[in-house]
């Protein structure tokens, strides 16, 4: 009986979703995972930021490379490469060659990890030592290389869980893709409240703890996510074998594609590496702070940019395969617009009350971490619409052109960083360096985008709309700015009961001002938040009934 209605449970959870639910549950499921995440930091910030801020350095180093090795490699490049093929194979009836295409992926892809992750674990020591962490002292450094080699195996593990995730995606299946982030941040949680008090079994230490538990935590969170992902694939029909179908048509189609995403993803990573050792240079915690702020600035970008163009995606392919021109720029107009029109207020209220939000991860707050923080902002924006526009040339089986822009882009932003910290801006610099290239790389992919459009992309109607978010944002930012003189952080604010309330207050009230505004202003995305709205007041409420008489 348990085991049936296990299965039932399985089976229901993996059925196909409609894009509005999948978008809301992706959303709803990253907001989760932020939420965890922003206890996980502010336990760690808590334990090592001002107490050991060598170690906690050398903790954020010891992530980068392993982390760069898996986008490069699998990441979002597999993804986009390979669901616009493998989606061709379903539609088209032929499902032995999908399957071979998954298995060849599968097997091609952790191999290759497999490898890499073993040549981190060799060449951690220089890696540490004149790559990423050139500023950490000696403690720092060799605790950084000792952290890498046990992080080492995650791209071998977040290989199989993509893979894995990503034929799910194909299908419109999404319940078990949108849990494995939050499991993440759970086995890192594990790492922090358990490990890090060493590990003992029947009497013999396996581990003494510190700061490495973390580590071993973060292993951890990167083999849950490979048990959730086979989860997923229950009753998909998935036929696996241990062999690479070389001939495989589709498989080398994604051999094709993949090269220009991964090289985009790689150098996206290139200049976070690039950040990592200026950083790294500026005393001990500005490394740390950095990665904060920039952690906190990406959670937005995955609640909505993210979240909402994978739920579009895999739509957007269908519509290219059944070259329906019209009904692809519908779609991406839509996608386009639900992203504008929360990200502007998102980022508008990100900006006047970050200090309240850098005290969710640190007591009391930190102002550098702010600081970073604030100049980062035009990058949630951008980057939020950068992965719908990005899509938009990835559903086509374009992967080179995003990656030709993203080289100018990043390429800009990586000579801004090392200027700017030339000129001593300290780590702001390195935070608007970031926000001037992201700006940049949307702008272009929109206009190659709307140019290469068979029918007019954007249209009257669009930019109309547009304009109207953007007055709208404009009014939300002075009411935010208001709130934030009428609730200031006090000295005394120094815990997450203190400041939360007043972050809720601020929020809710520039959020309200938004919809009022946005209503005043005709923007069609309002319109279903009024008529929930409206069905919740007065659902209770009996219709007046008027009799006719002669």
């Amino acid at each position: 009986m348990k085991k049936f209605q296990f299965r039932s449970v399985v089976a229901l959870a993996n059925s196909k979703l409609s894009i509005k639910f999948a978008a809301l549950l992706l959303s709803f499921s990253t907001l989760i995972s932020a939420l965890l995440g922003i206890f996980r930091d502010r336990l760690l910030n808590s334990l090592y930021l001002d107490t050991y801020p060598t170690g906690i350095d050398a903790y954020t180093a010891a992530f980068t490379v392993p982390d760069f090795m898996f986008f490069v490699l699998t990441s979002g490049a597999l993804a986009v490469s390979f669901i616009p093929v493998f989606n061709q194979r379903l539609a088209s009836g032929n499902k032995k060659s999908a399957w071979e295409l998954s298995t060849s992926v599968l097997n091609l892809f952790a191999l290759a990890t497999l490898v890499t992750s073993i040549l981190i674990m060799i060449f951690a020591d220089p890696l540490i030592r004149y790559v990423v962490g050139p500023g950490l002292d000696e403690s720092g450094t060799t605790l950084a290389i000792n952290m890498m080699r046990v992080i080492a195996i995650n791209p071998f593990l977040f290989s199989i869980a993509t893979v894995l995730s990503s034929m799910q995606q194909a299908v419109g299946r999404f319940v078990f893709y949108s849990l494995a982030p939050a499991l993440y941040n759970i086995g890192i949680l594990v790492g922090i409240m358990v490990f890090t008090n060493g590990i003992n079994i029947f009497g013999f230490q396996l581990f003494e703890g510190g700061i490495m538990g973390v580590a071993l935590g973060v292993v951890f969170g990167a083999v849950l996510q490979v048990i959730v992902s086979l989860i997923g694939l229950f009753g998909l029909g998935f036929d696996y074998e241990f062999k690479i179908y070389w001939k495989n048509h589709g498989f080398r189609s994604v051999l094709k594609l993949l090269p220009a995403r991964s090289l985009d993803q790689g150098i996206d990573y290139v200049s976070g590496i690039v950040n990592t050792n200026l950083s790294s240079r500026m005393g001990a915690g500005a490394l740390r702070s950095y990665q904060q702020a920039n952690t906190l600035h990406t959670m937005p970008v995955n609640l909505i940019g993210v979240a909402i163009s994978t739920a579009f995606f895999p739509k957007m392919t269908e519509e290219v395969g059944e070259d329906n021109a019209e009904e692809f720029n519908d779609t991406f107009r839509k996608a386009l617009r639900m992203i504008v029109w929360i990200s502007l207020p998102v980022s508008v209220i990100a900006f006047f009350a970050r200090g309240y939000v850098v005290n969710f991860i640190k007591n009391g707050g930190d102002p550098v971490i702010a600081s970073i923080l604030g100049a980062l902002v035009l990058a949630i924006f951008a980057q939020s619409v950068f992965h719908i526009a990005s899509r938009g040339f990835y559903a086509r089986q374009d992967t080179k052109t995003p990656f030709i822009v993203s080289i100018v882009a990043i390429g800009l932003s990586m000579i801004l960083s090392v200027l700017f910290t030339m000129w001593g801006f300290g780590p702001d610099g390195l935070g608007w360096a970031q926000s001037i290239g992201a700006v940049l790389e949307m702008f272009i992919l929109l206009g190659i985008l709307n140019r290469r459009s068979k029918n007019k992309l954007f249209n009257k109607t669009f930019l109309k709309g547009t304009w109207h978010m953007i007055l709208a944002s404009v009014v939300t930012g002075v009411v935010a700015y208001i709130m934030t003189k009428f609730l200031p952080l006090l000295a005394t604010d120094n815990s997450f009961l203190a400041t939360f309330p007043k972050f809720l207050i601020i929020s809710a009230v520039s959020l309200t001002t938004y919809l009022a505004a946005s209503y005043l202003m005709d923007l069609e995305e309002v319109v279903p938040i009024f008529n929930w709205v409206s069905r919740v007041l007065f659902r209770n409420i009996p219709e007046q009934k008027t009799d006719k008489t002669d």
